[in-house]
């Protein structure tokens, strides 16, 4: 259940219009990377976690809110940067406060052709932020990734926080605005905060690594091949010890061509840098399938299920309970 409440998270404030950067600022509201983007990406996500990970599905609900929360931040500013256009364009836009900030005819032209670039911000919105990027092209639900497997979900969601806080950071540099800066700052902030949030997360699933349910062929997972001229840079992605099992190591294929050829096309290719031989993966795959057969059913009975208790005074699967009380 939903409601709204009056005030924002954060009090936005502005010192005065300042279109251009609205235009801008217009990436983080129907943007690739933007609020709607996270919101509704963990908002999916959240589904498969209900019964199977009740805690996590509360942790995926909670930000997916407060992300709901931070574009009406967004789209509060982007509304306050267009002061007074929407009124002035019904009536005699050359008064509004928008229009004063052109005082030349180069700098009135630019506007023109920034609205020619994004025709619905401005011409068509009458000031209203639209469900845009920058440049006008339509939020779309190909933004979302959401594949019902928490370490893969969690892994894309440390993604979007990133590449979100990376475009406050950029945006920032576009603006003099103290108080607009100090909006930016607050979401870029809550950003940092929401990658720690997934990032503990993924570390309470065990194991987590590799993503998904079956492990790779212990014949490549170690290799690396040096795909091009010159000399050969090295670095803990392509030697010493990996990601895995202490006791594994990369190894490091100086001639891939010729590494080809003699290997018969990889398929004649020797099991080096891990301990583990194919027996053992296929045990790894068939125990990890269990596993995660087991907790995604964990949680739900048989027969009739339902998706809350009224009042949800815990995070435990409403069948479960059910289940118990019988």
């Amino acid at each position: 259940m939903f409601y709204h409440v009056k005030e924002l998270e954060f009090n936005a404030r502005v010192s005065g219009p300042d279109p251009r950067f609205a235009s801008l600022l217009l990436e983080q509201f129907g943007g690739g990377n933007g609020e709607l983007k996270a919101a509704i990406q963990y908002f999916i996500q959240a589904f498969a976690a209900r019964q199977a990970y009740p805690d996590k599905y509360d942790l995926l609900m909670d930000i997916a809110t407060e992300e709901l929360s931070h574009l009406e931040i967004v789209g509060a500013t982007i509304t306050m940067l267009l002061d007074g256009v929407n009124g002035e364009l019904k009536n005699a836009a050359e008064q509004s406060p928008m229009m004063n900030l052109f005082s030349g005819l180069a700098e009135k032209e630019q506007m023109l052709h920034q609205a020619m670039t994004n025709p619905q911000f401005l011409v068509l919105s009458g000031g209203a932020p639209t469900l845009t990027n920058s440049q006008g092209v339509p939020w779309t639900g190909a933004y979302i990734n959401a594949n019902g497997d928490l370490t893969v979900d969690l892994r894309s969601d440390i993604a979007a926080e990133s590449r979100a806080k990376i475009v406050y950071e950029y945006l920032l540099q576009f603006t003099d605005d103290p108080y607009v800066k100090e909006t930016m700052g607050f979401l870029m902030t809550r950003e940092i905060a929401h990658f720690q949030m997934f990032a503990a997360a993924l570390e309470t699933i065990e194991p987590n690594f590799p993503p998904g349910v079956l492990q790779g062929d212990p014949r490549y997972t170690h290799t690396y091949m040096n795909m091009s001229n010159g000399a050969s840079i090295r670095g803990p992605w392509n030697q010493g010890q990996g990601p895995w099992d202490a006791g594994e190591k990369w190894e490091y294929i100086e001639n891939p061509y010729q590494h080809v050829v003699e290997t018969q096309g990889l398929i004649e290719e020797p099991i080096k840098g891990s301990k583990h031989t194919p027996e053992e993966i296929e045990r790894l795959n068939q125990d990890m399938s269990l596993r995660r057969s087991q907790e995604a059913k964990s949680g739900v009975g048989s027969g009739s299920n339902q998706w809350s208790v009224y009042p949800q005074t815990d995070l435990a699967s409403p069948t479960k309970v059910q289940d118990q009380a019988k």
